[in-house]
């Protein structure tokens, strides 16, 4: 007997038949613990949004995070080049005014990970809300599409900038 089949006997015959998946009749609920980590994911997705909101994109493609105080890229600084997360502040800086295109064009993963903030942002609300799970989602999604995925798009995406900062066509001009 493996995982997918069952092997039953009714009135002395044997048969194997398919397991058969049925959702459970007790509906799932998230704890009040649960909960409360939920709206603080919201809130945290929030803030950074909110942040992103303050800073005003740099037309360099670079830089926008010195609006909030911190230091400038040392990587940058040091080889000329952008780290994998130079252009991640301006992305998101584009993406809360709307402009998917600069956003995409000027780091392409910052793009990508504004889109997954924004759909944490509203799963978390979802869960904090309902107290319905909102992991169950997730397991339609094969992991294959997921992980490994994201990665080669990110590496793609530090490429990218790597090649539109050598070229001079780095940022973004309103």
């Amino acid at each position: 007997m493996n995982g997918s089949i069952v092997l039953i006997t009714v009135a002395g015959v044997e048969a194997v038949v398919p397991r058969v998946y049925a959702m459970s009749p007790v509906p799932l609920r998230v704890r009040t613990g649960g909960r409360a980590i939920a709206f603080l994911t919201a809130a945290l997705c929030a803030t950074f949004f909110m942040l992103a909101a303050v800073a005003k994109p740099s037309e360099t493609g670079v830089g926008t995070h010195q609006a909030l105080g911190l230091n400038r890229c040392q990587f940058l600084q040091m080889t000329g080049l952008p780290c994998p997360s130079c252009g991640m502040t301006t992305s998101f800086a584009w993406f809360v005014r709307g402009n998917l295109v600069a956003s995409f064009y000027v780091q392409p993963m910052g793009c990508m990970i504004a889109i997954l903030a924004a759909m944490t942002f509203w799963a978390a609300l979802y869960v904090g809300f309902t107290g319905k799970p909102a992991y169950l989602l997730l397991n339609f999604v094969p992991r294959r599409y997921t992980l490994l995925p994201l990665l080669l798009f990110g590496t793609a995406a530090w490429g990218w900038k790597i090649f539109i900062h050598l070229h001079g066509i780095d940022g973004w001009r309103r």
